[in-house]
Formats: C-alpha cells, structure tokens, sequence
C-alpha cells in the first residue's frame, strides 16, 4: 500500500506562454518560472501541456524536430537537472517521441531523476493528426511528498480519469493543460475546465492542480484561469488570470485528503460504489 504524505506540501501550477517552434526559448521561460516557484516554496510545481515545444503545430514534420524522447531528451533532461538543483518534483508536458511515435505526454522529475511518464489518453481537435492515443492508461507514483498522478486537458473531461487514478490510490493530479474556450461558456461563470476540475476533486476526494497556459498560438486563444483545488472540490489556489502569466500557489495536507474520504459513518465516495449497477 501507497504511504500517504505526513506533511503538507506546497504545489505551485506555473501559467505561462509557450511560443510553437522556440523551443529553447520555452524551456528558458520554464527554468525561469520553476525556479521562481521553488523560491515561493514549492515542493510540486506543474508547467502546461507541450510547454516545450508550443501546441499548434502545422506539420508532423516540425511535431517530430520539435519532440524528445523521455529518457535522455533534451526537455526531460533539462527538467531533471532543475529538479535535482532545486530539491523539488516537476510535472510538465512535452511533446514525446517513442521510436518515431509520437505522444502528448508529460514528465514527472524529481530530485532524484525521472519518476515517470504519461501519455494524454483521450486527444483533442487535431492533436490526432500528429499524436498517438496514449497507452500507459493511468499509472500513479509514490514519492516522498505523497501519491502522484497525471492528466492532460481533456483527459479531465471523463470521469473515469479521475477515478482510476483515486481507486489506485492517487492523492494529488498534476495536470498540464492547453484549455480553449468552450462554446455557450457564460463570462460571468467559471470556465466549464474549473468546474470539471472542482466537481472531480470533489467526488474523489483528491487534490488537483491544473497549470494552464495563456496566448493566442496561430489563432488559437488559451483561456488560462490555471488553480489549485483541495480534496473538497474548493479552489485553493487561483483561478488565475484568463490572461496573465502567472504563478499559483497553495499548501494541501495530502494525509487529510486521504482521510477526509469518510464522509460521515455512512458514506465514502469510493467505498460506496455499486459496479454492477453501471453496466
């Protein structure tokens, strides 16, 4: 059995602007932002989706010279080196290249190296002409801050996200993230991504810290409003600017999160499911 977190850990989600094709100029801007959260405190910082490569890519050919492969990359190790400077876990997104695959994955680096990798499941919009549907499913890692998984974008928008990683045991969601707007959203309301995200915190009883990015990238505009929410499904960190580039921060009692999943002396939202009533 996973061992829980003892004591809180602070997440910073770093909001920022990726520019497609400048990719040592991305990574410059995500050693700057990283290094400006590990000097906030940060013990789990969360870049955004492709934060190295930039999102809207023309052809599969500038996709490939912009990619890298998890081990040995240029991006992961850049990442890693950072990590271990700046005693800190780092969760980023990076476009992978697998053998001539490629993946919208994102990294998990630590102070002792890689910890592992993730694979966007569900693609959106034209991301299926460069990118293969991810197939590492949902993995979960221990580390010494607590239980740590990953989703990218839309893969928030299907429950079973969420769930699969809290049935195995997940404290935190680390998600890098490229949210557009979404069709019918009300201005006056929160975006339709931070209502998915406080609503699966909630049902879950996990922690989840969503860094977005901002900009528009040939044509495409990027919604930002990154946050941070605890195991209630309250925001704790943000919204952040739908704008700006920024950083959020939030300290989260991953133990308390775990914890919290009774209810009350009837109820726990994962104890409490009934799988043979959902076929």
């Amino acid at each position: 059995m996973a061992r829980s977190a003892v004591a809180p850990v602070r997440v910073a989600c770093c909001q920022l602007m990726p520019t497609v094709g400048q990719k040592r100029a991305n990574l410059d801007k995500c050693a700057s932002f990283v290094a400006r959260a590990a000097k906030g405190g940060a013990n789990v910082i969360v870049l955004p989706e492709l934060a190295s490569s930039g999102y809207v890519f023309e052809t599969r050919t500038e996709a490939v010279g912009l990619a890298d492969a998890y081990d040995g990359g240029e991006t992961t190790t850049e990442w890693a080196r950072l990590a271990r400077d700046l005693n800190v876990h780092i969760v980023g997104g990076f476009c992978e290249n697998a053998g001539g695959a490629l993946y919208n994955a994102a990294a998990l680096l630590g102070p002792q190296g890689p910890v592992g990798l993730f694979r966007k499941v569900h693609l959106w919009g034209e991301e299926n002409l460069f990118f293969k549907p991810g197939d590492l499913g949902f993995p979960v890692f221990t580390t010494p801050l607590g239980v740590l998984g990953a989703a990218i974008c839309y893969d928030g928008w299907f429950p079973e996200t969420y769930r699969t990683m809290a049935l195995a045991g997940v404290e935190l969601v680390c998600v890098p993230t490229n949210w557009v707007p979404i069709p019918g959203q009300d201005p006056k309301r929160e975006a339709m991504a931070n209502v998915l995200t406080m609503a699966s915190a909630h049902s879950n009883s996990i922690c989840i810290a969503a860094a977005d990015r901002v900009g528009t990238e040939r044509g495409q505009p990027f919604i930002g409003q990154s946050l941070i929410v605890g195991h209630t499904g309250w925001p704790v960190g943000g919204p952040a600017s739908p704008t700006e580039e920024t950083i959020v921060f939030a300290d989260l009692d991953l133990a308390e999160a775990k914890r919290a999943r009774c209810w009350n002396e009837f109820n726990h939202p994962l104890r409490d499911r009934r799988p043979e009533a959902y076929r």
